[in-house]
C-alpha cells in the first residue's frame, strides 16, 4: 500500500517530486518504506544512525502516524535519512508516555535521493488502528517546509495558524487488515495495558 506526500500542510501543492511512503507486512510487524528527494537540509542530527533521536522532528524527516480515533491513542514513527528514528506512544493529543524505543531501520542516500526501510513491531501499535496520517519535513529558518498526506483545507486554515501534526480531525480511514488480510488479528501489546 503506497501513498505520496503531495501537499504542504495547508494544502500548497509540494514543489518538487513528492515523498513516497510504502507498508507492506513483515513477520512482527509493519515494514515501513520511504522514497523520495534528499534535501540536506537541515544538517544530520549529531546522533549514531540506527538510534533513536530526541526532538527528530527538528530535523529532516518523514513521518507516519497510526491512530485509534476511538481514545485518541497513537503511534508515530519519525524517520530521518541519515539513518536516525524517533518512535512516539501517545495517548491524548500530543501526550507522549514512551519514547525513544528501538526499532530497525536502514537507509541509503544516493545522490539527491533517498531510500529507507523501518521494521515497526506490532508492541507499539495501539489496539483498533482506525486512521493514519503521514507527513515531511525539510528546510531550515524561513525555508522551513511541512508536508502533509491529508492536509488541512485552504478553507479552514485561520489567519497566523502554524502547522500541527498533531490535528488528529484531519486523519482518514486506515486499516491494519487491509495491508495484512482480512483475517488478521493484531496482537495484544502490553504497552498500552491501562491506557483507555
Amino acid at each position: 500500500m503506497q501513498f505520496s506526500i503531495e501537499h504542504t500542510w495547508d494544502s500548497d501543492p509540494v514543489n518538487h517530486d513528492p515523498i513516497k511512503i510504502t507498508f507492506s507486512p513483515w513477520e512482527l510487524g509493519l515494514k515501513m518504506e520511504v522514497s523520495g528527494p534528499f534535501f540536506n537540509d537541515p544538517e544530520a542530527p549529531t546522533g549514531p544512525p540506527s538510534v533513536p533521536f530526541p526532538e527528530l522532528w527538528n530535523y529532516e524527516v518523514v513521518e507516519s502516524f497510526f491512530l485509534d480515533s476511538t481514545t485518541e491513542n497513537y503511534l508515530e514513527v519519525e524517520l530521518c535519512p541519515h539513518g536516525q528514528h524517533l518512535i512516539l506512544l501517545l495517548s491524548g493529543v500530543g501526550q507522549a508516555f514512551l519514547q525513544q524505543l528501538p526499532m530497525v531501520f536502514n537507509t541509503n542516500i544516493s545522490g539527491d535521493r533517498w531510500m529507507g526501510e523501518a521494521l515497526i513491531p506490532w508492541m507499539y501499535f495501539p489496539p483498533n488502528i482506525n486512521k493514519m496520517n503521514s507527513y515531511a519535513i525539510h528546510g531550515s529558518g524561513e525555508k522551513r517546509t511541512y508536508e502533509a498526506l491529508y492536509p488541512i483545507p485552504k478553507e479552514e486554515i485561520q489567519e497566523g495558524q502554524q502547522p500541527n501534526f498533531h490535528r488528529l480531525e484531519y486523519f482518514r480511514d486506515f486499516r491494519l487488515q487491509s495491508i495484512m488480510g482480512e483475517d488478521w488479528v493484531q496482537p495484544e501489546s502490553d504497552l498500552w495495558l491501562g491506557k483507555p
